[in-house]
């Protein structure tokens, strides 16, 4: 049986950068929406690009903090509602 080598994984690009959970790209998001909308009214189909290129499907983003509220610790509630959204104070 001839022998097959393994190929080496592949590394990203991103491995280098670091770590930025889904939360804080969420946040970031909104904070640009908010700076060149003026409003946290987003539309659930509403894709926002990050400075990095990041793409973030902001709508959807924004409806599954809605519905994870009661588990969101208290300073994640108090950074969406510093940025508007006055359901994350309920």
């Amino acid at each position: 049986m001839p022998f097959t080598p393994v190929p080496e994984p592949k590394t990203s690009a991103k491995t280098s950068l670091p770590a930025v959970s889904a939360f804080d790209r969420g946040v970031a998001a909104l904070a640009q929406y908010k700076a060149h909308t003026g409003s946290v009214n987003v539309s659930r189909g509403h894709v926002e690009r990050l400075k990095d290129r990041t793409e973030v499907k902001l709508g959807v983003w924004i409806m599954n903090q809605k519905t994870r509220r009661t588990k969101l610790t208290l300073d994640k509630r108090g950074i969406l509602a510093a940025l508007g959204l006055n359901w994350a104070t309920a």
